[in-house]
Formats: structure tokens, C-alpha cells, sequence
């Protein structure tokens, strides 16, 4: 253990003798491919060159978000579908069958009141077809039947009993109640066109969230593109900084203000990669692909042309935004709250009819021949003479309730015409922002160019040539970071008002493709 502690020391000082006698330029490049070597990665497979829009489509499409704001509409769809079908009529069949009953059955003499037990022993079977109708306009119910039943006596005689019902109409309606119907008939509607928004809106937070992740990651690899492109100038601009400094024309303050930054662009390439990386995995993660996917961005252009008017933009949020219809349902909801209390704390009514046909014989044909009509009628009532005003005290939690929705609704409206004429003074603004950093970029490289041809001349000095450098690359990211909030507040406004102002079109999506799959 001692020898090869011995040779690893040996190792280290080679090591240190050799990078000490090498250049400061050499002594970077070592540095830098010491950090590149030293982060492992995945072999790449497939390599991707993408735009700002196949980012969105790419995450509209596959990325788990989607998958969850699909599911979370379809769970809505089928709600609905349950809803719709109370509306319609409904066909039932029910049976009973091989009921066998040996038992011995407790009798009272109606004229002694003495108790006996007889022996039972009989089988029963039955089975009926009914249609059921609701009435959403009255709140009652429809109901039309048609059954037989057959019954199996084995002792203390053995016989057979056929009971028919042709036909058994019955209707019942609740009289000054709460219409359950007419106020989901009201609301449900509502309630699935606000999941439909809300899918929209949904698939809109999936543009912005991409979009952010789209330009987080162009930015990381601009930076890792110019940290490179700056240590090949620097390396170049330092070798004849030496040849200067050799015959005298530069002091020794200057070379070592060029070797400085040599070094730091070593190091800025790999703190830039690390950042690429990272925006890369975030991005791959949100559009459902693994580490073998790497994704190189297209620079989008800026759509100047677009001049967002803030009255249109609030009918169009009035129009299609998911909050506002969310407050007309909660606005209707309380309303059906106090008509319940309404109808729950006073008089209550029920009417319930009924006409049939019915005939009983010991065979089946008997059992349907001359059948006896039937006829049943009723109002039931109930009403509270002592309550200790417990429905007046529901009504008044009703109507307060109700209030309080309005207040909050009212606050939720001020609160959107805010955001909304904040988000569109800042799109608005933002086209011009856009348009002078790109000057300003455009600026930076040629002023950039100019200091470094000069620098070759001998006419300015290297502190002059790094401040162009670095104002350059402020210039080049202000510009990208300009652009990246442009199209971020536009997707907001998108979402806000789910209206696409690029193509002057409805926000829209195939939702019979959504609930077929």
C-alpha cells in the first residue's frame, strides 16, 4: 500500500509539473474538457429540431397534462350523459323467481282471537315490465306497468293462482315543492358547457407552461452558444495580446485582464451546459419524452402586426372565458337553494294516481279474461304549525348565501377586468420592447465587430473590447428574454379569452373525438 501510495503521489506531481508548463490557453482547455468529461451522460438517440408551435402541438398531444385535463373531461361528459337520461323514458324489467316458502304462519281467530299456526308451503314467482317517465316542467312522474304473478300452493291443498295487471298507469306530482328537475334542466347544461371551457383553458395553461419552458431552454442553449463563441474569441484575441504584450504595446494589467476572462469563459461553458441541461430535462419531461431525446429550438419571430383592443378583449372574455360562466352557475345554484328552503318550510303537497287493470284465476287464460278495473287517488299535505321558525330561519341562510355569491362574484369580475387590462397594456407594450431590443442586438454585434477590428489594429485597449463583448451578449439575451415575454403574455391573453388573434378564430376542439376514443 505504501509503494502505490508512492506512485499516485508520483502521478499527481508529473501532472502538476506538466499543466504548470503549459500556456494559460492550454490550462483552459484542460479545465474544460475536465468538466465536460466529468458529467455523465445518456447516449443520445434521436435529436429533434423543433419550433415554438410543434413545442405547443407536441404538448396538446401527448404530454401528461393533456392526457389529465382529457380525462378530467370526459369524467365531466358522462355526468352529463347521466343528467340527460333522467329526461328520458325508462324501460325496466323486474322478477322475482323460485321464492319457495315452507314455513308454519301465525293465525288469530277473528272471532275467538285465538292463535294457531298453519303450515306454509307454497312457491312464488312474478315478474313485471314497467316504463318510467320524469317531468321536468311539473317535477312529477309517469309510470306505465304491466305484470303477472303465479303462486305455487302445495299444501294444505295443491292449487295454482294467476294474478295479472294488464296494465298499471300511475302519476304522482309533488304540489308547490322543489322542482329538482327544473333547476338541474337550468343549471347541468351550464355545468358542461363550463367543462368544455375549462378543457380549453385547460389545453391553453399547457401552451403557456410549454411555451415558458420553450424559451427557458432557447435561452440556456444561446448562453451555452455564446460562452463557446466567446472563448474562441477570447483564446484568439489573447494570443495576440502575448505578441503585444512581448514587444511592449500592452502592460502586464492588460494581458492579465484577457487571461482573467479566458478562464472565466472556461468556466461560464460549463455552468451554461448545466443549465442547458437542465431546462432540457424539464422541457423533455413536460412533453413526455426520455433522456435519449435531445431537443434542439428554432428562434420563433415576433407577430407584430397584432393590436390587442381592450373593449374586444373583455366581450371576448364576457363570451368564452370558463370564470364567468363558473359565476352564472354559482349565481343559479344559490337561487335554487332559496327556492328549496322556500318550498321546504312551508305547506308541502303530493297528488298521486293511480288506474289499472287487475284479475286473479287458477288459470292463465282466466287470469287476463274480464279484468276488474282499479282506481286509486290522493293528496297527501303537511305543514308546519309550530316550527320555531326553523324554515324561516332556512330561507333567510338562503338569501344570505346568495348574497354573498353575488358579492364574491362581483369581486371575481373586477378582479378579471383588472388582470385583463394589465396583461393587454402589457402585450401592447411589448411589441415595441421587442422591437428596440432587436435594434439594440443588431447594435451590439456590429459595435461588437467594429471594437474587435480595431483591437486587431492596436487602437483600443482590451478593456474597451470586453465591454462590447459583454454588452453584445446582454443586447443578444435582453432581445431573446423581450421575445419570450411577448409571446407569454399573448398565450395568457389567449387563454384568457380562449381566442386565437393570430388566426381571428375561436379557441375550439374536437370534443366527439375526446369522449370516442
Amino acid at each position: 500500500m505504501k509503494g502505490k501510495g508512492l506512485v499516485y503521489f508520483a502521478r499527481l506531481t508529473l501532472l502538476a509539473v506538466l499543466v504548470s508548463g503549459m500556456s494559460v490557453h492550454a490550462r483552459a482547455q484542460v479545465a474544460l474538457q475536465v468538466q465536460q468529461s466529468s458529467q455523465h451522460e445518456q447516449p443520445i438517440q434521436y435529436s429533434y429540431t423543433m419550433t415554438l408551435q410543434e413545442v405547443i402541438e407536441t404538448a396538446h398531444s401527448q404530454s401528461p397534462s393533456a392526457v389529465l385535463a382529457k380525462h378530467n373531461f370526459i369524467v365531466n361528459y358522462w355526468q352529463f350523459r347521466t343528467y340527460k337520461a333522467q329526461f328520458l323514458p325508462a324501460l325496466n324489467l323486474q322478477g322475482s323467481l323460485g321464492n319457495y316458502n315452507r314455513s308454519l304462519v301465525s293465525l288469530q281467530d277473528a272471532q275467538t282471537g285465538e292463535i294457531g299456526y298453519l303450515e306454509n308451503n307454497n312457491l312464488s314467482n312474478s315478474l313485471g315490465l314497467s316504463i318510467n317517465q320524469n317531468l321536468p316542467f311539473t317535477g312529477g312522474s309517469l309510470s306505465v306497468l304491466t305484470s303477472l304473478d303465479r303462486l305455487d300452493q302445495f299444501s294444505p291443498t295443491d292449487m295454482v293462482t294467476y294474478n295479472s295487471q294488464p296494465v298499471k298507469i300511475t302519476y304522482s306530482q309533488p304540489i308547490n315543492g322543489y322542482n329538482t328537475l327544473k333547476w338541474e334542466k337550468k343549471i347541468e347544461p351550464k355545468r358542461f358547457e363550463l367543462a368544455k371551457r375549462e378543457y380549453l383553458s385547460s389545453m391553453e395553461s399547457i401552451t403557456v407552461t410549454a411555451s415558458t419552458y420553450f424559451f427557458d431552454l432557447l435561452l440556456a442553449q444561446k448562453k451555452v452558444e455564446m460562452a463557446q463563441e466567446s472563448y474562441r474569441n477570447t483564446g484568439q484575441m489573447y494570443k495576440i495580446a502575448k505578441e503585444r504584450f512581448a514587444i511592449g504595446s500592452i502592460t502586464k494589467d492588460e494581458l492579465l485582464q484577457m487571461e482573467l476572462k479566458l478562464l472565466n469563459d472556461s468556466l461560464a461553458i460549463g455552468d451554461n451546459q448545466l443549465g442547458q441541461k437542465t431546462a432540457m430535462q424539464r422541457l423533455r419531461n413536460y412533453l413526455g419524452y426520455n433522456e435519449k431525446v435531445n431537443i434542439s429550438l428554432q428562434e420563433p419571430p415576433q407577430n407584430a402586426d397584432i393590436v390587442l383592443n381592450f373593449d374586444d378583449v373583455m366581450n371576448l372574455v364576457a363570451l368564452n372565458s370558463p370564470e364567468n360562466l363558473d359565476n352564472e352557475i354559482q349565481s343559479l345554484s344559490a337561487q335554487a337553494e332559496i327556492a328549496k328552503a322556500k318550498a321546504n318550510s312551508g305547506l308541502t303537497a303530493s297528488f298521486y294516481a293511480q288506474f289499472g287493470l287487475n284479475q286473479v284465476g287458477d288459470d292463465l287464460r282466466l287470469a287476463y279474461k274480464s279484468p276488474l278495473d282499479q282506481e286509486i287517488i290522493g293528496l297527501s299535505l303537511s305543514f308546519p304549525i309550530v316550527d320555531w321558525g326553523l324554515g324561516k330561519g332556512k330561507v333567510k341562510v338562503a338569501k344570505s348565501q346568495a348574497q354573498v355569491v353575488e358579492s364574491q362574484i362581483e369581486q371575481a369580475e373586477n378582479k378579471i377586468r383588472e388582470d385583463i387590462t394589465l396583461q393587454v397594456l402589457r402585450f401592447n407594450q411589448q411589441g415595441g420592447q421587442c422591437n428596440v431590443s432587436q435594434m439594440a442586438d443588431e447594435v451590439g454585434r456590429n459595435r461588437y465587430a467594429t471594437t474587435k477590428e480595431r483591437f486587431l489594429n492596436g487602437t483600443v485597449s482590451v478593456t474597451e473590447l470586453n465591454n462590447a463583448q459583454q454588452e453584445m451578449d446582454n443586447a443578444r439575451l435582453r432581445y431573446l428574454q423581450e421575445l419570450s415575454n411577448y409571446w407569454i403574455y399573448y398565450y395568457n391573453i389567449q387563454k384568457a379569452t380562449l381566442f386565437n388573434f393570430i388566426t381571428n378564430e375561436k379557441v375550439d376542439a374536437n370534443f366527439e373525438e375526446l369522449t370516442n376514443e
